[in-house]
């Protein structure tokens, strides 16, 4: 679907494909009463959710943990003007069931930090919104 404002909506299975494409993404949380936005390293679960690893000591861990979040990944081109962007939102869980996390060392997003004590966080994917821009679309 376009909209006048030149921009393609993306459905939820698009999203969702787009974003497995990407590594990094951006959540977005409050901070002492502040908004805040810390870029991370990601992957996306086999129910769709987002997935974060960082340590358990880290100030995310206790700032998102059961509590509702938005997370942005995207990816543009600017020599030819397109791009597009994903935003999950959703509550973010600290994944505390031992087989869970074990799958997920295997499985899921690899620190970048690499962590010691390394903690899995889990973003639900309750509401998946994206758009599309190409310069095609007439837009600048």
């Amino acid at each position: 679907m376009f909209h006048n404002d030149g921009f393609h909506v993306l459905d939820r299975q698009e999203c969702l494909r787009r974003m497995a494409k990407v590594q990094v993404g951006r959540v977005v949380y409050t901070r002492r009463a502040l908004p805040a936005v810390l870029p991370v390293n990601f992957s996306l679960d086999t129910d769709s959710s987002v997935l974060l690893r960082t340590s358990a000591r880290s100030d995310l861990v206790r700032a998102i943990d059961g509590v509702v979040v938005a997370f942005e990944a995207d990816d543009f081109d600017p020599a030819s003007r397109s791009g597009w962007s994903v935003v999950v939102t959703g509550r973010a869980n600290l994944v505390t069931d031992p087989a869970e996390h074990e799958r997920l060392s295997r499985t899921g997003p690899r620190s970048w930090v690499l962590p010691g004590d390394g903690v899995f966080l889990r973003i639900e994917a309750e509401l998946v919104t994206g758009r599309e821009l190409a310069e095609a679309l007439g837009t600048v």
